[in-house]
């Protein structure tokens, strides 16, 4: 019987060739893209699950939420401190490790270069996380001074993996140190949150020599806090206690007056599986770059729509050539056939065809993966045996798609009364209902397709308008250097600015603590006479150089001028409590931008300058520095559009900064190769690391980019499809109506008339299908651009362009099939049957 069914199927799909080549192309089409974002959201689900006993380890992370505009920001990162009160508070804790993300420097044949991703780490991290080791000592960083490297590492930096009991030196904080290598890490996997190619164990108060202060700050994040847990731990139970935990460790830093300047945001403590760290809410301050569980829904969504698109068609299809089968079902059933006998052959034709489906499926997946893995910088293997194996997978699609596109075709074609069929000739088989049913499938297809043009239109147009938006400042032509905060170079800023200056095409240099697109973060608190709370502010220390290397815009009063000496608010490193009393003694000149201005309640800029305010420049007790505003420039928005602007103050100093700004003209790469040559003349310790600002920019946008180029090629592979399936209904039409279209040509109608009239009847069904995809469009992207702080406007051209293509590829679809039945000579089409 199988057999039988088998053998009519093939001759069906032989004898269809139109009809079996749009079917098969289209599931194949659907399946693929469901294969394929199935493989992505796969991946994206198993960060860390190959870490051996990963749910018993948790980071610790600290969030904050301002009182003063409700803006959150859920850092992963956490103070010191935390994660070893947190140890010693908890005793469900069995063992907790802090880390820190650094990029020392190396001497490699008389170059410096940077050790990217090194992980130091205070404790032995294979304790709380079972990384992989393929030599070396299994119980991992036993103590202070050891460290462990990757394979690729070890052949970087020695040219061989078998480095252990060998030293590696490098250059953290301005001091050469010795590491003994007492293991290799097999390779770390890309989905994973970690990202190391050394961990290096450290004694971390002789580290922190310089900084001791920022191990018992409740308020600095410079690391991250691991810890695991003892099996059976609750760990809900323990995030209940976190509140009253809180409260029992952290002080009242009193600032004077009985104020806190940590009391403008609420700080909130969470614990997050090592698995869900990806995925979590919390992204700021990450060690990777993470993702979000709506983006990996939205995929599937997707994929579950495309694939819903071809078993439409497949179900369209099927129907709409019931006429050219009533015949046959009729003779089976004159024949002895019953209904379940007919039945099972029309599922196992749709199971032969989903199954020939899949196995081109199978071959784009192969063919298109590793491209798409590459675009998205992910290692994705396709496999089809194993625990991430497709094998499953595939065998539940075919048999769902298979059961799904076939079943109401099955029951529709199976239901046929014989001598309705047989009697008078009679072959047409389109009973009442059907063509409503694929008229709102048809809707259902162009909805999702539409719906889908829309969202790669607005996701483009935000993705241009974050990168030409104006920023408030003059973002061109800004070559920008990361690495002056480096130990050795802390005391050669104004050397090093001063080199610059005079490097040919370069017009202006800066120093500064912020810059284009930086991640780093820093604020105080301002007392404002009769507010009960501060006012939260930026806060970062820039030259008498920055503005204009910058380009900001000066709205009042002035800038800071080198021969003031209360423009400089300088403090040695390491931190001096006398400097700093000093410095609280004396007071402060500092310049404010706009937003700053306006929440310190000045509706006018020029109304804020000649004003003091105490705020927390210094950590000694009571250490308010009267600061007085000698200008105010205008609101720059040096981070993404999806950050609020900073309310930000600025303070002179000639020491301190992270970055170098210069302004220059002429050659891009021959400034910059210039620039290169200055820095190596006078520096050869720090290696020379220098972006510019259209290029850090591109990186800064570069996921939205991405984003868009995915819902594009999605909403493409929707159009394909539902086309797919437009051209096959068009083409049956035309044949089911050709004798309708010779009477109409005999009566006088023209060519165009009938064009027109074939057009309009698929047409109808996409019109209806804007008024679906648009008021649900518009809500997906209202709320996906609430998530920016500066947005396009969500007007109607998005809508109409996407409606109008939908409508032409529509009527372009269905224009041949109509141009030709409508040119026929109409002695032709009065013979039909």
């Amino acid at each position: 019987m199988w057999r039988n069914y088998l053998t009519v199927g093939l001759r069906s799909l032989m004898k269809n060739r139109l009809y079996s080549f749009i079917n098969i192309l289209g599931l194949a089409i659907g399946l693929a893209a469901c294969l394929m974002i199935m493989l992505f959201i796969r991946y994206e689900l198993s960060y860390d699950n190959w870490v051996p006993g990963n749910e018993n380890v948790y980071q610790l992370q600290s969030w904050y939420k301002s009182r003063e505009t409700g803006r959150e920001d859920k850092l992963q990162m956490t103070p010191y401190i935390a994660g070893k009160r947190f140890e010693k508070d908890f005793p469900q804790v069995a063992a907790e490790v802090f880390v820190m993300k650094t990029a020392p420097v190396f001497i490699k044949n008389g170059e410096a270069l940077a050790a990217e991703d090194f992980l130091y780490v205070d404790g032995n991290l294979l304790d709380v996380i079972k990384l992989p080791l393929v030599r070396g000592n299994a119980a991992g960083l036993t103590e202070a001074g050891t460290a462990l490297m990757t394979q690729s590492e070890a052949r970087r930096r020695f040219g061989t993996e078998d480095v252990v009991g060998k030293t590696m030196s490098v250059i953290s904080k301005g001091v050469t140190r010795d590491y003994r290598i007492v293991g290799v890490l097999k390779e770390l996997p890309k989905n994973s949150a970690l990202k190391a190619r050394a961990v290096v164990r450290i004694d971390i108060n002789s580290f922190m020599a310089k900084e001791l202060q920022g191990l018992s700050c409740w308020g600095c994040q410079f690391g991250y806090s691991f810890m695991r847990l003892k099996p059976g731990a609750d760990v809900a139970a323990m995030a209940a206690q976190l509140p009253a935990w809180e409260k029992r460790n952290i002080p009242d830093e009193d600032a004077g007056g009985g104020m806190r300047f940590n009391q403008g945001d609420e700080q909130d403590w969470h614990l997050a599986n090592l698995r869900d760290i990806h995925i979590g809410p919390a992204q700021a301050a990450s060690m990777t770059p993470g993702n979000d569980r709506s983006t990996i829904a939205t995929f599937g969504i997707i994929a579950a729509l495309i694939l819903g698109m071809a078993v439409v068609n497949f179900t369209n299809l099927s129907t709409s050539r019931a006429s050219q089968r009533a015949r046959e079902v009729a003779l089976r059933k004159v024949l002895g056939a019953n209904r379940k006998q007919l039945i099972s052959q029309f599922l196992a034709e749709s199971m032969l065809v989903t199954i020939i489906a899949m196995l081109v499926a199978l071959a784009l997946v192969e063919l298109l993966m590793p491209a798409f893995a590459a675009f998205l910088d992910a290692d994705i293997p396709v496999r089809y045996t194993g625990p991430d194996g497709l094998g499953l997978p595939v065998i539940g699609l075919v048999f769902v798609v298979g059961l799904l596109g076939g079943i109401y075709p099955a029951f529709f074609l199976s239901r046929f009364q014989p001598a309705a069929v047989l009697k008078a000739n009679k072959s047409a088989a389109e009973t009442p209902g059907s063509g409503r049913l694929r008229n709102a499938l048809v809707v259902g297809q162009f909805a999702v397709s539409i719906g889908l043009i829309i969202c790669t239109a607005v996701i483009y147009a935000q993705t241009i308008h974050a990168r030409s938006v104006d920023p408030g400042f003059d973002r061109n032509n800004i070559l920008q250097l990361d690495g002056l905060t480096r130990y050795q170079l802390l005391t050669r800023g104004e050397e090093i600015a001063n080199t610059m200056a005079r490097v040919e095409g370069v017009d202006a240099v800066g120093r500064t603590g912020i810059g284009v697109a930086t991640e780093n973060s820093s604020n105080t608190g301002y007392i404002v006479p009769g507010r009960s709370e501060l006012v939260t502010v930026g806060v970062y220390n820039v030259d008498t150089g920055f503005k204009d290397a910058m380009g900001l815009k000066l709205v009042a009063g002035r800038w800071f001028d080198k021969a003031r000496p209360m423009d400089d608010a300088t403090l040695p490193f390491p931190a001096d409590d006398a400097a700093e009393r000093a410095l609280a003694a004396r007071g402060a000149n500092v310049v404010i931008n706009e937003l700053a201005a306006r929440r310190l309640g000045f509706a006018n800029p020029a109304d804020a300058v000649g004003k003091t305010f105490g705020a927390g420049y210094v950590q000694t007790q009571n250490g308010v520095v009267p600061s007085t505003i000698i200008g105010v420039v205008g609101d720059a928005r040096f981070r993404s559009v999806r950050v609020p602007l900073e309310p930000i103050s600025f303070l002179n100093t000639t020491m301190g900064h992270q970055y170098l700004t210069l302004r220059y003209h002429g050659d891009p790469a021959a400034v910059r190769g210039r620039v290169e040559r200055a820095w190596r003349s006078i520096i050869s310790d720090v290696p020379f690391d220098a972006k510019f600002s259209e290029a850090v920019v591109e990186d800064l946008y570069r996921a939205d980019k991405a984003r868009a180029t995915t819902f594009a090629a999605f909403a493409i592979l929707s159009v394909i499809v539902g086309c797919l399936g437009l051209f096959g209904l068009a083409s049956f039409t035309a044949e089911r109506r050709t004798k309708e279209i010779g009477i109409r040509k005999v009566l006088g109608a023209r060519t165009r008339d009938i064009v027109q009239l074939l057009i309009w009847q698929f047409s109808k069904p996409v019109l209806v299908a804007n008024l679906i995809a648009w008021p649900v469009a518009w809500w997906l992207m209202r709320d996906w651009l609430n998530g920016f702080d500066s947005r396009i406007g969500l007007g109607p051209l998005p809508f109409v362009v996407a409606g109008g293509a939908a409508l032409v590829i529509a009527a372009g679809t269905v224009a041949g099939h109509a141009m030709r039945v409508a040119r026929a000579n109409p002695i032709h089409a009065l013979r039909y049957e």
